[in-house]
């Protein structure tokens, strides 16, 4: 199951910069000139997690397999993009197809072009937005129009999905994200399927000189209240620092780079991090001699879903799930002595996984 996030940005702002380093290499070019990106690149990353490797000592395991995330480098929005200027046709296709946004801000002053001719991360974020709305717009009004004509002939699904069309449409006429609109629990997959970039979820990152990457800058602080206002993530970066850490090749090396400059972990860590809680995910684990690993599930994603993130074969054939939490495995010595405390719960279909559950399926085929 692949889940993933595109940095979205005016061009110069930093993404293609960023993107290398979270990938650790240069598969995509950092140039000082607009649309040096022009097919998104995609590259998976490792999601840290300490529980994994904490999992992995107890139970002696030979590999260690953490979960991943993709993220796509697309390609600077200019403003009217939504009327193809720039290549915005192509990348608003691109935009479309991931799960989740990562909106970089260009929050330092420098003598890298700005497409705008001056810093101003609000307005930048704001050109974005309009840009994306547009195109949302556009796209909602067609559904809409073919919906209501079925929708007359008393087709009933029809009726449905205008109820979810119509409070959308209004809120992006009015300026507002398609993710703002309140929905039934009922009306939200509708949503989803309507695959507008204004309802994916969005993560601020905002772009800082080296010397303001412990505190931010006031640039990033306008941000922050932009991000807090709209329930939105924030997360402060400097991506050349980031490019800087990445090109060390020895982890004690780049911890104690990052210790020089006040820092206890990569901006890097946050930012996946953040992604990943970002699309609303639940890790559990698998844990024996040959492997500890990491797999990832929706939150409210049921037992017999989880056994299918692993093998098809065993949701098919799911019978029940024994259940530990990774604290309780570890604290315990391992499945034998969490099983002897009495730490093993035996769950059914309906239990929902809980973040941090190591699993062990019981299947038929």
């Amino acid at each position: 199951m692949g889940f993933n996030c595109g940095i979205v940005g005016l061009p110069n702002v930093g993404k293609s910069t960023l993107f290398n380093a979270l990938t650790e290499a240069a598969q995509a070019e950092a140039a000082n000139y607009p649309f040096c990106t022009i097919e998104p690149n995609v590259g998976r990353i490792t999601v840290p997690d300490e529980r994994l490797d904490a999992l992995a000592k107890v139970a002696k395991s030979a590999k260690v397999l953490p979960t991943q995330l993709e993220f796509v480098d697309i390609a600077g929005l200019v403003r009217g993009a939504s009327r193809g200027e720039g290549l915005g046709n192509q990348f608003l296709a691109n935009i479309r197809e991931v799960d989740a946004i990562l909106h970089l801000l260009r929050c330092f002053e420098g003598e890298t072009t700005h497409v705008e001719g001056s810093v101003d991360p609000i307005r930048d974020a704001e050109t974005i937005d309009t840009e994306l709305m547009l195109a949302d717009l556009d796209s909602v009004e067609r559904q809409l129009e073919a919906v209501r004509k079925k929708a007359k002939s008393g087709e009933k699904d029809a009726r449905i999905r205008m109820e979810v069309l119509e409070p959308v449409a209004e809120a992006l006429r009015e300026g507002r994200p398609a993710r703002s609109v309140a929905l039934t629990p009922e009306q939200k997959p509708l949503l989803r399927q309507l695959h507008l970039m204004t309802s994916k979820p969005i993560l601020y990152v905002s772009n800082v000189e080296e010397e303001a990457v412990t505190t931010g800058n006031a640039l990033s602080r306008r941000v922050e209240e932009r991000a807090r206002a709209e329930g939105a993530g924030h997360v402060v970066i400097s991506a050349a620092i980031e490019a800087e850490v990445a090109a060390l090749g020895d982890p004690e090396e780049k911890q104690a780079f990052l210790a020089d400059l006040g820092l206890q972990e990569s901006g890097l860590a946050r930012v996946i991090r953040e992604g990943h809680r970002l699309l609303d995910l639940l890790t559990f684990f698998t844990v024996g001699p040959k492997e500890a690993r990491a797999w990832t599930v929706r939150r409210g994603a049921k037992a017999p879903e989880a056994a299918g993130v692993i093998h098809s074969d065993m949701e098919r054939g799911f019978i029940r799930a024994e259940t530990i939490h990774w604290r309780d495995f570890v604290e315990c010595g391992g499945e034998a002595g969490a099983k002897e405390a009495g730490k093993m719960r035996v769950e059914g279909r309906e239990y929902a996984v809980q973040d941090g559950d190591v699993f062990h399926f019981r299947f038929n085929v």
